[in-house]
């Protein structure tokens, strides 16, 4: 009998791979890829402590690479690419599998749905938003966002998909004039929500985690109809034409 080998997946990132909005995510991985959540190392006492950490985390993701003979890599985190300039440039030519990052996985996602102007939904305070804001300006999109309301980024997790709800639809009909809302941070945790909202505010929605998964298995030929998780998964469009 013919035994399948799965495609490897890894997925490094700041979080323990324990953390409950990791479940959202596990949820819809399809069962012949083989995922294994990692903690990137070394302390964390804020999202800024990624800024020049570039370096050990290419060691880090290499070693684990030949390790668990991964097929590509998942390195989750905008901060870590907001804070440091030309880094999806760094690990894409440095690591010998296909990656795929947060905000870059975001653009491509957004250019599949032709979006030029988008709401970004983030619980990061506002010097990052401005941050994500400039990344995403470079790539022709045009995000609006809503002045800041927690008190710390920690803070989204206290939020149950009732109160996230509430709070997009709220913000969407302050901005209606959208292509596309865009979850940028899993602390936020929109996966549960993320195709009820869109059926309701008429509006693709994209969140980083299916954005990064879609990247990299469609890097890899794979291709999925994931149903429950939005339009992105349910009809796997292609990747559009450039450097994702």
């Amino acid at each position: 009998m013919s035994v399948t080998i799965k495609t490897r997946i890894g997925f490094i990132g700041s979080s323990a791979p324990a953390s409950p909005h990791h479940e959202s995510f596990k949820a819809f991985i399809p069962n012949d890829i083989d995922f294994a959540i990692v903690q990137e190392a070394g302390p964390k006492t804020s999202l800024y402590d990624a800024r020049g950490k570039v370096d050990p985390l290419i060691h880090q993701v290499r070693e684990l690479i030949e390790q668990q003979h991964w097929d590509g890599v998942i390195i989750s985190g905008a901060p870590k690419e907001a804070l440091n300039p030309g880094m999806w440039e760094r690990v894409s030519q440095e690591l010998k599998v296909p990656i795929s990052m947060a905000l870059r996985s975001s653009v491509a996602a957004l250019k599949a749905f032709s979006a030029k102007r988008i709401l970004l939904m983030t619980p990061v305070d506002d010097q990052l938003k401005k941050m994500y804001q400039n990344y995403l300006a470079e790539f022709g999109i045009e995000a609006v966002y809503p002045p800041q309301t927690l008190r710390a980024v920690t803070d989204a997790q206290k939020l149950t998909s009732v109160e996230v709800e509430s709070m997009t639809r709220a913000t969407f009909a302050q901005y209606p004039d959208v292509d596309a809302i865009y979850f940028q941070g899993a602390l936020l945790d929109p996966l549960p929500i993320l195709e009820k909202l869109e059926i309701e505010l008429k509006v693709p929605i994209v969140a980083s985690n299916p954005a990064m998964l879609w990247v990299i298995l469609s890097k890899l030929g794979l291709r999925y109809a994931i149903s429950g998780y939005g339009k992105l998964l349910s009809s796997w469009p292609a990747l559009p034409a450039g450097p994702f």
